[in-house]
């Protein structure tokens, strides 16, 4: 596979290490695929510190991997602030407001996956202000 590297042990096996084994979303909702065909698609978050994203929601499953930095993100719907650092993993919840940021003093970087119906985004249902 191109761009695929791995440690090896001294017998010259890949060394594998999981990251998490995970059923539900951070807010304990269980992980459902969309039906049909699905997409998957990757990408590469920067957020500067002090960087917070606006009150948003997904519609499909997004996972996120801390590269490095810090994300906190807080769920409206359970009341509930989490944070991540490097090397946690991250399944945001679906259909729920949610708010991300950097509140650490170095940048974040975060890589994101997508699963959704193919020819379809993923692309954050952002709320408009509150009248």
């Amino acid at each position: 596979m191109a761009g695929f590297t791995a440690a090896a042990d001294e017998g010259g096996k890949p060394v594998v290490q999981e990251v998490g084994h995970y059923s539900t979303t951070i807010s304990n909702q269980p992980i459902v695929l969309p039906k049909g065909n699905v997409e998957v698609v990757a990408s590469v978050y920067s957020i500067a510190p002090g960087q917070t994203l606006p009150v948003h929601r997904h519609r499909y499953p997004r996972y996120g991997y801390v590269l490095s930095g810090e994300l906190t993100v807080t769920n409206e719907a359970t009341n509930r602030t989490q944070t991540f650092g490097k090397g946690q993993f991250v399944v945001e919840s679906v259909l729920q407001w949610h708010q991300g940021r950097n509140a650490g003093t170095s940048p974040l970087e975060l890589l994101v996956i997508d699963q959704l119906p193919q020819c379809e985004n993923n692309n954050t249902e952002v709320r408009t202000a509150q009248k």
